[in-house]
């Protein structure tokens, strides 16, 4: 997209923004630069600190064209300086947490985390002397409560996966700013076009690319969107130093698929609304949890604090064994909705998440952390992706897996 002072709208910078024509050959589609070298024409240094936003490209690990372009459509859609393209969610939440954190610091986390996050956060980062607090991040005193002087980053999510719970992230902003920490924000969940996170005061806000960005569960991703200085030091720290870098092919793969997120984020959204206003209303199904609906616990929050609710939905049926009886009933009945981890696709996804049976014993959730889960999931919960098929044959394929 050629530079300009006009503002462009979602639609338009998810098309345009980070592309123009090939100046080699004017073709209109981007390339993929595969090289993982590039020939030089002056004499250059050996070190990631050498680096600055002019140097040429050199070699893939420190910058890559094709690799470049994704992360400057992922910045326009976030509406953040820069961002850092990574090989995985995970590789984007390590980068966060061994970029700003170092031993003897102290970082919030939320209590119920993604599963990597949340074992990263219990095994990893105390093993390197990095102190751990987890808080329910919808609780601002609690938050409050666990600040330290020592305290450098507070990082949460929001929507929270897999419960659906929200994070007041202007609130959350207010306290790390007078704690002089940073605050980075998971919205895997939102999707960049789901909350203006740069208005809410969040420094870094961090993406699965696997999900809604790249859409089509065919590539492994993930993005840290923020400042141009903090996404610098990222950059040298976790691309450069720890080499957790995408590959082109997949930055690519990716691209296409961002290129029409804002239409499949409004077809996300009105689909998961109808499944989910129908969930509600079977006398089969217990709680659900949606952001769209008026019986979210923080429905207010999700209508000020987001533009679009996306589409994750929680649903409990009753206990745990009657949750292991649908979702091997599911596996043999479902047509179209896929029994599968991972969500954003375009085909929906749908997964049993038993308390006991996978957030206790697999990812050892204890404590506050399994109390905090269990007040949302009780026993356990289906997390629900829908996917962009007629609403209509979702809960056709819903009502015949739940008989």
């Amino acid at each position: 997209m050629k530079k300009t002072n006009r503002p462009a709208g979602p639609m338009t910078t998810a098309i345009h923004a980070g592309e123009s024509p090939d100046p080699a050959t004017l073709a209109s589609a981007p390339p993929i630069h595969m090289s993982s070298t590039y020939v030089s024409e002056d004499v250059l240094g050996f070190s990631a600190h050498d680096l600055t936003p002019e140097s040429p490209y050199a070699y893939s690990r420190w910058a890559n064209p094709t690799v470049a372009m994704l992360e400057a459509k992922i910045a326009a859609m976030q509406g953040t300086e820069a961002c850092l393209c990574t090989a995985s969610g995970m590789a984007a939440a390590a980068a966060i947490f061994f970029t700003f954190l170092s031993a003897g610091d102290h970082v919030i986390v939320s209590d119920v985390s993604y599963a990597g996050v949340a074992e990263l956060a219990r095994d990893t980062l105390p093993r390197m002397g990095i102190a751990v607090s987890t808080v329910d991040m919808s609780d601002l005193a609690a938050v409050s409560a666990a600040i330290r002087p020592e305290t450098r980053l507070i990082h949460t999510e929001t929507p929270v996966n897999p419960i659906g719970r929200l994070t007041d992230l202007a609130a959350i902003s207010a306290l790390a700013r007078q704690a002089g920490a940073l605050l980075s924000c998971d919205a895997t969940f939102a999707s960049p076009l789901g909350m203006d996170t740069v208005a809410l005061g969040v420094d870094l806000t961090m993406h699965s690319v696997t999900k809604y960005i790249c859409g089509h569960g065919d590539a492994v991703a993930g993005a840290v969107c923020g400042r141009a200085d903090l996404v610098s030091q990222m950059r040298v720290e976790a691309a450069i130093h720890h080499g957790g870098v995408l590959s082109p092919f997949n930055a690519w793969l990716i691209a296409r698929g961002a290129a029409t997120l804002p239409l499949r984020m409004k077809a996300h959204a009105a689909g998961a609304q109808a499944v989910a206003e129908w969930l509600e209303a079977d006398p089969r199904v217990g709680r659900v949890i949606y952001p769209g609906l008026a019986s979210h616990p923080q429905a207010e929050l999700a209508a000020r604090q987001m533009s679009n609710m996306s589409a994750m939905i929680s649903f409990q049926v009753g206990d745990a064994a009657k949750g292991e009886r649908l979702a091997r009933q599911m596996i043999e009945r479902l047509e179209v909705i896929h029994y599968a981890v991972s969500l954003g696709h375009h085909r929906s996804l749908i997964f049993w998440m038993g308390t006991e049976g996978l957030m206790e014993t697999s990812f050892r959730l204890e404590g506050t952390q399994l109390e905090a889960y269990r007040a949302y999931a009780g026993d356990g919960i289906f997390r629900l992706s829908v996917g962009l098929e007629d609403p209509e044959d979702l809960i056709a394929d819903l009502d015949r897996a739940l008989a």
